[in-house]
């Protein structure tokens, strides 16, 4: 099975929680823009994906 298309992982902050719900993809909060961006370059580079900030302080990340 190859996965790719599929969102990865949810990135947001804790105070953006509510744009977000639990689905099939796990869901990492961080405490600021700062740790967002880490978090997500991390989990980026850990499952080889592309992170997408969605502009509203949530990112994903897909593997195409």
């Amino acid at each position: 099975m190859n996965i790719t298309d599929f969102i990865l992982a949810i990135v947001t902050t804790k105070e953006e929680q509510d744009k977000v719900e639990s689905g099939s993809a796990p869901i990492f909060y961080a405490t600021d823009k700062e740790e967002l961006e880490y978090i997500s370059m991390l989990i980026s580079r850990l499952t080889k994906s592309m992170v997408h900030d969605l502009g509203n302080g949530v990112y994903i990340l897909i593997k195409h």
